[in-house]
Parts: C-alpha cells; sequence; structure tokens
C-alpha cells in the first residue's frame, strides 16, 4: 500500500509522484490550470513569469530505460523555470559496477535537490522513496505506471474539448484507449486518473486491444472500486459504430521491449493500426480527438498527422508545461 504522502489537501503537496493513486482531483485540477498559465505565459513572451522559479535548484534525470519526450521535456522545464539539469549517463555510472540501486540515488541526492528516475521495474520507486529525504518523480516505473504522462494527457483532454467547444456544442464523454494494454503503463494511469478525475461526469470507455494484451484485471479493479459510475467496454474490434461514438482516442504501440518473445510480438504488431479510412466512420470531421503517447512504430497512420484532429504533437508540447507545474509544486 503505497504512502499518498499528502499533507493536506487544501495544501494539495505531494514529498514524491510515485503513482497517479496520489493524485486527487483537486490538485490535478490545479496542475492543469498552472499548466495553461505556464503555456499563456510561454506563448505571450512572458518569461520573467517563470524563468527564475527554480532558481539555484538541481534536477537529477536517471534514466535506466531509453527516452526522448519524457527526458527532454523534463530537461526543458528545468531549464525553462531556471533551473539545472543533471542527467547521470547510466552506461558510464557505478551500477555498471554494481553499486545498488538505492546507493546510486542516495549518491544522487547529494548533488540535486530532486530526482526523476524510469527504471524497468514495476513499483522500484515507492520501494526507492524510503531511502530518500528530497523528491522523486517517477517517470515510468516498467509496465506500472507514467504518472506525468497521464497528467499531461488530462491537461491535453481538457484543452482539447475548449479547442473543439468553440466549433461545435461538444463535452467529452466517450473515451476509447487503443492497442497495447497489458504493457502499456501510459494507459494504466491514464485509466485511474480518469475515474479520480471525472469522478462528477460519467463516462464510456472503451478498452480495445487483442485478446493477449487486454488492460490487466488489477488495474481495472482498482478503478472500479472508486465507486464512479462510468460504463467500461472491452473488445478485440474497433467497429465503425464504435468510432461514430467516440470523442476521443488514445492509441498505444505495441510494448516491444516488454514481450517475452519475438514471435508473439510480431504476431501481433499488425493487427492494431489506427488508419485515416477508419476517421470516415466518426460523426464529423472534428472529433475523435486523437492521441499517442508516442513513439509510434506502425500502429497510427502518419496520414493522420494534417487532420485537426491529430492531437499528438500538441499533446507531446502540454508535457513540458504539465512538468514544469510538477517541478514546481515539488520544489517551491
Amino acid at each position: 500500500m503505497i504512502s499518498q504522502s499528502i499533507h493536506s489537501e487544501s495544501t494539495n503537496k505531494l514529498s514524491h509522484l510515485i503513482t497517479i493513486k496520489q493524485i486527487t482531483p483537486q490538485l490535478s485540477e490545479r496542475l492543469c490550470h498552472r499548466a495553461s498559465e505556464f503555456k499563456h505565459f510561454f506563448s505571450t513572451q512572458q518569461h520573467d513569469q517563470y524563468n527564475s522559479i527554480l532558481k539555484d535548484k538541481i534536477v537529477n534525470l536517471l534514466f535506466f530505460e531509453p527516452s526522448t519526450r519524457t527526458m527532454c521535456s523534463f530537461q526543458s522545464a528545468v531549464l525553462r523555470l531556471g533551473g539545472h539539469p543533471l542527467t547521470l549517463d547510466i552506461q558510464s555510472s557505478s551500477s555498471v559496477k554494481g553499486e545498488s540501486l538505492q546507493d546510486t540515488l542516495r549518491v544522487m541526492e547529494q548533488y540535486g535537490d530532486l530526482t526523476v528516475m524510469r527504471h524497468s521495474k514495476r513499483g522500484v520507486h515507492q520501494e526507492m522513496s524510503s531511502y530518500l529525504t528530497k523528491p522523486l518523480v517517477n517517470a515510468g516505473d516498467g509496465d506500472g505506471e507514467h504518472p506525468t504522462q497521464a497528467l499531461l494527457d488530462l491537461f491535453t483532454i481538457k484543452e482539447e474539448q475548449d479547442r473543439v467547444a468553440k466549433k461545435i456544442d461538444f463535452q467529452v464523454q466517450t473515451i476509447c484507449l487503443f492497442g497495447d494494454l497489458k504493457y502499456g503503463r501510459t494507459v494504466h494511469s491514464l485509466l485511474r486518473l480518469l475515474y479520480i478525475y471525472f469522478r462528477n461526469q460519467p463516462l464510456k470507455i472503451y478498452l480495445i486491444s487483442p485478446e493477449g494484451l487486454r488492460m490487466p484485471q488489477y488495474v481495472i479493479d482498482e478503478c472500479v472500486q472508486l465507486g464512479v459510475n462510468h460504463t467500461l467496454v472491452q473488445t478485440e474490434m474497433l467497429t465503425p459504430e464504435i468510432m461514430n461514438e467516440l470523442d476521443v482516442i488514445y492509441v498505444t504501440r505495441l510494448q516491444k521491449e516488454r514481450f517475452e518473445s519475438e514471435e508473439q510480438y510480431l504476431k501481433l504488431k499488425s493487427s492494431f493500426c489506427l488508419k485515416k479510412e477508419n476517421l470516415s466512420a466518426s460523426r464529423n470531421s472534428h472529433v475523435p480527438i486523437i492521441m499517442h503517447p508516442l513513439p509510434r512504430v506502425d500502429e497510427l497512420d502518419e496520414a493522420i498527422d494534417s487532420d485537426e484532429r491529430a492531437a499528438y504533437f500538441r499533446q507531446m508540447n502540454n508535457g513540458m508545461f504539465m512538468r514544469m507545474a510538477i517541478l514546481e509544486m515539488l520544489l517551491k
């Protein structure tokens, strides 16, 4: 059972960010609001509104698995806030000599004020937090969670809902998670956050995946136990009828690195792809909002990129602003 590390709901203050289960509706709203402010300040070049928030702060970046967007957006967020990122080259670190993970983290804590870590082991951040006195942020733990991604995804859903609502009468009511739902840690965190945040607004949520890549039952059970009145539908096919219902479709790649065998991966890798022609079944040209945590392989047609509904690069851009809000929350 993870310690929530929440001092009080009124201050919405965390000492670590390890799982999306720590996030309250109030805190998610506050973080989205702050990310929106940072986005506005950035677009209007009001850099003095944020560029000294982390003055004299150092943020450690430890990535034991490959990363482009998460690492670079955290680096950019630190720099935009006036702080200094300290990136550990894992292959040149003492971990290759057999140094324990807790010792590596305790050493890095001496040099920085907060540590962002990605690791291949599910639940490792909770194990390590007991060794640390400074904030630890989960940037992905194997096939477990990716809480900062879920928060930027929520921010993107809210931003895209506002964008579409300027054109048509619109509110997000039906969301589809599509692809590898077994190993995709982003959707594990996102499903939980949808249940936490939309507690008073019932959603219809489609979970569409191959039989062997369904959402883990323990994740579904945790969501259902929250008692929120969402409708959850699991199926293996994205039909035209379902596409016509959707307000948001969140596509994920097959996590090749987590398959037990190459044969198993190759058997499923081409079975799930969102193509341009699939969108012809949508109810109008403004929906569904199309999201993807990236990177993509062959599960999302590049022909969709020019469609106004393709939000995944806007989603990636939103990651920097959300991570700015998270770093400010943990360090100020």
